[in-house]
Formats: structure tokens, sequence, C-alpha cells
């Protein structure tokens, strides 16, 4: 059995605007274009079929567009810093502008920068800007993400 290592929790009132994270690099394989329309159910050729896109004259499979955004997803960062990581909640809203297309072979840089932080009663607010760049250092999608994240308790915060 494998264990993850115990990492400090961050709490909102740790958090700092202008933080950034970069996720992994990923390559997208066909082996990933294929888990994804299993997965998702959608069938549409432009996700799986080589030869329908060579006849469009596209470079490769064209990724479905949830299929870049889940990029951008906290748990693929794992937001830590050293021996900590942000104690986060859960996902509130996200939205995303997809601004090049992504092909099999291309490989993605997910990144996540906080641009806002909400003060709520027992949690907090934190908005990211979600960007993911290819090889070629194009941006292919910017987005917004706002997840809800823990605040100290009482006890701890004294």
């Amino acid at each position: 059995m494998t264990r993850r290592s115990k990492k400090t929790p961050r709490y909102f009132e740790d958090l700092k605007v202008g933080e950034t994270w970069e996720a992994p690099s990923r390559t997208h394989t066909e082996a990933l274009f294929y888990a994804f329309q299993l997965v998702s159910g959608d069938n549409r050729p432009l996700h799986y079929d080589m030869e329908y896109c060579k006849s469009l004259g596209l470079p490769g499979l064209l990724a479905h567009g949830y299929q870049v955004l889940v990029q951008t997803a906290p748990g693929a960062s794992d937001m830590s810093r050293g021996d900590s990581e942000v104690r986060i909640v859960g996902m509130l809203e996200t939205s995303a502008k997809f601004l090049k297309g992504v092909y099999s072979g291309d490989t993605l840089y997910p990144a996540l920068e906080i641009v806002e932080l909400v003060e709520q009663n027992t949690t907090g607010v934190m908005v990211l800007r979600t960007t993911v760049h290819n090889q070629k250092n194009e941006l292919c999608l910017e987005g917004q993400l706002r997840m809800l994240v823990a605040k100290r308790c009482r006890e701890e915060a004294a």
C-alpha cells in the first residue's frame, strides 16, 4: 500500500493574490484521446478518427474542449508548496475560452494564478486565472476557476 506523505495544510488566511502553480506538463497521446472519448461518451470522429481528421486537413486528432479544461483542475497541480498544500473544500465555478486547437501529440503546460481572495465566515473563495499553453508557448485556453477554501478553526487561529 502506498501512503501519501502528510503535508501541512494552507488555509485561506495563508494565501496571497499573485501566487502561482504550474501543473506538470502532459503530452496528449492518442491513448489519452481514446480514454477521454470513453469517459465523455463523445463519439464525434474529430476526437478519435485520424483519417477523418486528415480529410479535413487537421494535423491530428482534435482534443475535446473539456479534455483541455480538465488540465486546469487544482488536483492536476495539487497546489502544493514544498511540504504544504491548500486546503480546498470544493470547486464552485469554472469558465474558459478555448483559443487554439489542441491536437494529438501536443504537450500542454497548465498554470493557475490567484487573482482574488473573497473572505467569508468559515471559508473563503479563491479566484484563479487558469491558462494552458502548448509546446510552442501558444495560449490554448484561458479561464477562471472559483474554489472554496477552508479557513482556520478559531482554536487554531488563537
